[in-house]
């Protein structure tokens, strides 16, 4: 019954995609103008990708954070390391090049060497006054030494804040305005105003200026993402292209297959604009895969068409006969395809969920527009001549196919034993995998931003803010002494850990203020003691407003603190150790009944939110496998047929982990989508065998062995094209300058490489040692979904693969 809705199905869209082809080109073109006109609503992020979920707790403590200090990624840092920078007129320009951004709308306040103040003890009022180092500007190389001998002798509290005392690098600091961090209009400052300024006074100067901080890399981050997607999808035109007009050679074809992939990519980016959603590192690869993924399904279609034409030259048969036999099983493939990518959507990770939604929407979009244009197309053009027909004798990749079969009559023991001994080493390979939480790794590692990261990084000993707030439960609270110093203990430890930069806290401007009271002697830069304590804060509630030097370090009702320093590159498992280091310490200093105090900054989030995705990997491949099976019980009706489908496409994904293994490419967030999207590719292939093999079944009178091969040899070919064009198009990735998403299309290409032998090699071979338990009538009698319909003769049961 289910097989004789399905064909009866699939022979009224043929008939309804046949005569209604005018209106269905019409409607394709109304929604893709519909869809093009959603593209203005594609949003750029301007933010880190937020990889756990809104109520996960590490963002409620982190939002909690925000909502006391506010944005904490909004410092912009400039750098200078040379040797020629210390005199008069160098220092002059630098200092006014500074004063220069203190004038645009983004800028909330800028700090160089020029801004900073002594804090100088007035005794007759009893206050401290402000007296800045560099009055009006530099006119000698006397004064620059002088400069040079107070900041990096006398006043410790600015070392490591604007310059290296050690290696004399000397550092600007913009704060751009918290509400326009997360905005278009930080990208304005920064690629309209602050590298341009920047490009000119190196000119101007003869410096190199280091520009770096968190909304300087995002932004640039961002631009290389918008960047790429240009180049991956000329690339991807031009890869599949190529292959496709070596199968085919055929320009017409191959034409008709890039208009089809095209306008997939159009309805991707409306799909995008429709959901509202950002272009981001993920969402950013789609367009190109529809492409990958498209030109399969248009091998299948065209294929079929002039095999169809090869054999009894009717073209409205053949094109009839290209929707009713292959458009079941594309549209199967099309679905175990999309699943994958679909199990992210159950996922918690916004990032995720956006990325699976718009790709499986995007996946069954290019099906629908490769089943519906192709055959209308094909109905306006003329008869495909010969040489265009020439393919279909499939003699220059014979041979592979001929190995194949030669390899499963005769070398079973020996596929057998290769798989295992891959099983094998993929497992030990998986033990030593290790998970990435790094904000940076991926970045494009030859562009000057990452090279000046890199140079913060050495010099200051990192960039990535990682934030500890102290809640001491009353007003006023943090200027307690007692408060003070548990903070001051607390900063000793982070002062050890090597990855970790000076801590910057309201410690050091009470330690400052003991230094001016004691007429500036360095030697007196220490908190105060319980005596000095209260004459001391006496000045400082006499002084005028503007002393405040470190205003965003205490909030305004005095019972919030905030401990900032910044944090190095480093591995998982050390940011880990540093975070039960600090907690061990806090929890020691810092008792529960008097202080909460939390840990956290955009750092601790990121790689936490590495580690949920993780947990999240194992569920979404193990819901992509248990959809999928799913699927084949529905299609097959065969517990066993499930098992035998599953090995093939399990086995090259433990062989790509193993490998991740061994080569050293960590889980992060860019590898963790391979498995899941190259389990939900490869599959294809096997439906495609197996119900090939079924049919050949009942056609051969049950005859186990003939079957297997017959089909080998019908489905080898589309495999290998397939194959081929899915190798090439995902190894288009590997041209990016992004780390992850080179590895993402090394990984899945290679996944896929070794899922093609498996279902060519180890499938049937299964198939013919299992044959006793699965090939009796009972279990593949006739599947729920008849995804190949029987051919109408035995001539051309050839056509289905």
């Amino acid at each position: 019954m289910s097989k004789l809705f399905t064909t009866r199905f699939w022979e009224i869209a043929a008939r309804i995609i046949l005569r209604n082809k005018i209106g269905i080109l019409f409607v394709i073109i109304l929604a893709t103008i519909f869809f093009s006109s959603q593209w203005k609503y594609m949003r750029f992020t301007y933010s880190e990708a937020n990889l756990l979920p809104d109520d996960h707790e590490v963002n409620i403590v982190y939002n909690d954070f925000l909502k006391v200090f506010g944005e904490e990624g909004n410092l912009i840092v400039l750098g200078v390391k040379d040797s020629s920078f210390f005199t008069a007129e160098k220092l002059n320009a630098w200092n006014q090049l500074s004063d220069d951004f203190k004038a645009y709308d983004a800028v909330e306040t800028v700090v160089s060497i020029k801004d900073l103040q002594k804090l100088v003890k007035n005794t007759s009022a009893q206050k401290f006054d402000l007296e800045p180092f560099i009055k009006d500007s530099l006119s000698s190389q006397a004064q620059v030494d002088e400069l040079q001998r107070e900041l990096f002798e006398q006043y410790p509290f600015y070392d490591n804040f604007l310059f290296n005392k050690k290696n004399k690098t000397v550092r600007t600091a913009i704060y751009l305005k918290k509400d326009i961090v997360n905005t278009e209009a930080r990208k304005d400052f920064i690629v309209n105003t602050l590298e341009k300024r920047i490009k000119t006074f190196e000119e101007v100067n003869d410096l190199d200026v280091r520009v770096s901080g968190m909304p300087y890399i995002r932004t640039l981050n961002s631009q290389n993402i918008v960047d790429e997607i240009g180049l991956f999808i000329g690339a991807a035109l031009l890869v599949t292209s190529l292959i496709f007009f070596l199968f085919f050679r055929s320009f017409r074809a191959t034409f008709i297959s890039l208009i089809v992939v095209c306008v997939g990519v159009m309805w991707t980016f409306g799909i995008i604009g429709l959901l509202r959603y950002e272009i981001t590192v993920l969402t950013a690869l789609i367009p190109p895969l529809i492409i990958v993924i498209g030109i399969p399904n248009c091998i299948f279609l065209i294929n079929k068409y002039q095999h169809e034409v090869q054999l009894h030259g009717n073209k409205v048969k053949s094109l009839q006969r290209v929707i009713t036999k292959i458009g079941n099983a594309t549209l199967m493939t099309n679905v175990t395809t999309a699943s994958g990518f679909a199990t992210f959507i159950l996922t918690e990770s916004t990032l995720l969920k956006e990325f699976g939604i718009v790709a499986s929407l995007s996946i069954l979009a290019i099906f629908f527009l490769c089943l519906l244009v192709i055959p209308i197309i094909y109905t306006f053009l003329p008869y495909p001549k010969d040489r265009h027909l020439e393919h279909l004798n499939k003699r220059w990749i014979g041979t592979f196919v001929d190995w194949t079969v030669m390899m499963v009559k005769e070398q079973k023991i020996a596929i057998y034993a290769s798989a295992l001994i891959l099983v094998v080493a993929g497992i030990i390979g998986i033990y030593q995998i290790k998970i990435s939480g790094s904000m940076i790794e991926d970045m494009p590692q030859e562009e000057p931003f990452f090279k000046d990261i890199r140079f913060f990084e050495k010099e200051f000993n990192g960039i990535m803010p990682l934030e500890i707030m102290i809640d001491t439960k009353r007003k006023k609270g943090v200027m307690k002494l007692s408060t003070l110093e548990r903070m001051e203990r607390l900063e000793e430890l982070i002062s050890e850990i090597p990855e970790l930069s000076r801590p910057i806290s309201i410690v050091s401007l009470v330690k400052y203020s003991k230094q001016a009271y004691y007429n500036g002697n360095p030697k007196y830069y220490q908190l105060p003691t319980r005596q000095e304590n209260s004459f001391i804060l006496s000045y400082a509630k006499n002084s005028s407003s503007d002393v405040n030097l470190l205003k965003n370090l205490v909030d305004s009702t005095g019972q919030y603190a905030r401990i900032t320093t910044f944090l190095m590159d480093v591995s998982t498992e050390r940011i880990e150790r540093i975070e039960e280091d600090l907690q061990a310490k806090i929890n020691k200093e810092f008792p529960e009944d008097r202080y909460d105090v939390i840990l956290t900054g955009k750092a601790l989030v990121f790689q936490k939110g590495t580690k949920y995705l993780v947990k999240n990997l194992a569920i979404s491949l193990s819901l992509a496998i248990l959809l999928i099976s799913l699927f084949m019980a529905y299609m097959f009706r065969s517990f066993k047929m499930i098992i035998v489908s599953l090995i093939p496409n399990i086995l090259p994904l433990v062989v790509t982990a193993g490998l991740m293994g061994y080569v050293g490419v960590p889980i992060k967030p860019s590898t963790i989508l391979v498995f899941s999207i190259a389990f939900g590719i490869s599959v294809d292939d096997t439906i495609h065998f197996l119900a090939k093999y079924r049919q050949e079944l009942q056609a051969n009178h049950w005859k186990i062995r003939k079957s297997v091969f017959k089909a080998l040899r019908e489905t080898g070919v589309s495999m290998f094209y397939t194959s081929i064009v899915l190798f090439f198009g995902f190894s288009v990735f590997t041209i990016s300058s992004f780390g992850g998403t080179v590895a993402l299309g090394a990984l899945v290409s290679t996944t896929l490489l070794f899922a093609m032998l498996s279902n060519l090699l180890l499938l049937p071979a299964l198939l013919l040692a299992l044959e006793r338990s699965i090939a009796n009538k009972e279990v593949m009698r006739e599947p729920t979904i008849n995804i190949i319909p029987e051919d109408d003769d035995d001539s051309e049961e050839k056509s289905n693969s």
